[in-house]
């Protein structure tokens, strides 16, 4: 076993509690809430996240100060010879960049890994990270392995509103309009660095099928290669648990080869995007 510590933030789904549980850091995002700076998991609840959303607060994501970013990682060198830190995806935000730069300070024991993930697929990364670090691997390698694995990875999201698209300016609220007034239920797709469009549907259950469909083509043709590897399925929600518990438990009759099948709220970052009601399928080739 090495001794790496592995370091993520909060994007990845991995509350506090549970990076206590996994021997493991969390860096929380910050969030400017009407002028207010609040940190996920930290001072800023889902709930409460969710509660100024729906009054219309204005919310803007940010990034870890850099201080803050130094301060983890030198106390962490402080136990640990080397450390490897996980941020979200660089097509998402500037923040893994930051923190490559700031790690170009550290003579190579910080390694920080690009390897486009968000949320779920994040969340494996991490757990990915510590069965290396546990194998034996430095934290050179282990960022090489990640950053080699990106792509065997992908998340289908289906949203209840247009409101927080067009919010955000996503889309034009002329077409958050018209899709509002025709009940469509778009399906956005995480392939690598961005959220991008994938379907459309007319119904929560045609958009629900969507995704299971495009999982389980994803499955069988790419990330599996027949069964060679495993596979962990998520589902991920915003304020929209008991469907998500639902989703699960069809899931686990449709993949009963899965590795792991589990039910966790998406992360905030992405929430903020597209409000409360949305759920999501994400599928991850394991290393463990």
């Amino acid at each position: 076993m090495s001794n790496v510590a592995i370091m993520t933030d909060s994007n990845s789904g991995i509350t506090q509690k549970c990076a206590k549980e996994l021997g493991i850091k969390v860096i929380p995002m910050p969030f400017h809430i009407d002028g207010t700076e609040y940190f996920e998991d930290i001072s800023l609840t889902q709930d409460g996240f969710y509660s100024k959303l729906i009054e219309g607060a204005e919310i803007f994501t940010s990034q870890p100060a850099p201080q803050c970013l130094m301060d983890a990682w030198e106390e962490a060198l402080k136990t640990y010879d080397e450390v490897v830190y996980i941020p979200m995806s660089s097509g998402l935000s500037s923040s893994c960049q930051t923190a490559t730069v700031l790690a170009e300070e550290y003579d190579g024991k910080v390694q920080v890994v690009n390897n486009q993930r968000i949320s779920i697929t994040m969340k494996n990364s991490v757990k990915d990270g510590l069965f290396l670090a546990q194998s034996g691997c430095n934290a050179a390698e282990i960022k090489e392995k990640l950053e080699d694995d990106k792509m065997n990875a992908t998340i289908y999201i289906t949203l209840d509103t247009l409101t927080y698209l067009k919010r955000g300016g996503r889309i034009t609220p002329a077409a958050a309009t018209l899709g509002t007034l025709l009940k469509i239920k778009p399906v956005l797709q995480i392939q690598g660095e961005k959220l991008d469009a994938f379907a459309k549907a007319r119904t929560l259950g045609m958009a629900r099928n969507t995704m299971i469909n495009a999982i389980k083509n994803d499955i069988d043709n790419r990330l599996s290669e027949n069964g060679k590897y495993q596979i962990s399925i998520g589902v991920a929600h915003t304020q929209n648990s008991e469907t998500a518990e639902e989703l699960k438990e069809e899931l686990k009759t449709l993949f009963p080869q899965a590795h792991d099948i589990y039910a966790d709220p998406l992360s905030l970052s992405i929430s903020c995007h597209i409000g409360p009601g949305a759920l999501a399928i994400a599928a991850s080739r394991i290393m463990a």
